[in-house]
């Protein structure tokens, strides 16, 4: 194997480790729920969901997971509508 390429390799895992270097500004996912799949995006430090609970709330099961479980700590500071 390629000497550059297990350096890279290894740096990328110490990076991956290092969950603070990452902050994510937009995404769009799917979630696959209990009963339906969900269309949540991130976009300029807000959440969506298509989620009825989401609609009244502005935030539900699927956003808390993904801000306070999955990503946390790697998205800019939310502001609550």
């Amino acid at each position: 194997m390629d000497y550059g390429l297990i350096g890279k390799i290894e740096k990328a895992k110490r990076y991956a480790e290092d969950r603070k270097r990452f902050c994510f500004n937009q995404f769009d996912v799917t979630f696959h729920g209990d009963n339906n799949d969900h269309h949540v995006t991130f976009n300029n430090g807000a959440f969506a969901c298509d989620c009825e609970f989401f609609i009244t709330h502005q935030r539900c099961a699927h956003t808390m997971a993904l801000e306070n479980h999955l990503l946390k700590g790697m998205l800019p500071e939310i502001t609550q509508a």
